[in-house]
């Protein structure tokens, strides 16, 4: 069940212009490639949530910079790019109980989307997927997206 969960790094940052600049910049000037990005605003402060190819790297980076940083087990999805699709999956999650803290998603013309869950309970969202025949992907297909 390890394999299917994937390591997303979290940033803390202030709301503020060149934050973001600022947070790409070590990534970039450290070699780690982002996978999948999505920001929150909180007021003051905003939540980067990040799945990269160098998760320990990343979170190591971002902390001697003086950022604070997070690290959460989320769950990575393929579906077909059709609609009704993610309303298929959330149904699957839904009948038996797996709460979705979060998501983001992104498509691709040339391939299937892909989707990024934060869930109250891994282990069993990674269960009741399997069961119904959802395409899960892990931290070794990260590099392959």
């Amino acid at each position: 069940m390890e394999d299917k969960k994937i390591k997303q790094i979290s940033v803390f940052a202030e709301n503020k212009s060149g934050r973001l600049e600022k947070i790409t910049r070590i990534l970039k000037s450290a070699n780690i490639n982002i996978r999948a990005f999505n920001i929150a605003e909180a007021g003051d402060f905003g939540v980067l949530r990040m799945v990269v190819d160098q998760t320990d790297k990343a979170h190591e980076v971002l902390r001697e910079a003086g950022f604070t940083v997070a690290e959460n087990d989320v769950l990575g999805v393929e579906m077909q790019d059709t609609p009704g699709r993610l309303y298929e999956i959330a149904k699957v999650l839904g009948d038996n109980n797996v709460n979705v803290d979060y998501a983001y998603a992104f498509g691709s013309a040339t391939r299937n989307a892909l989707l990024i869950l934060r869930v109250d309970n891994v282990d069993n969202a990674i269960n009741v997927l399997s069961t119904a025949g959802v395409n899960l992907f892990g931290m070794d297909d990260v590099n392959l997206v």
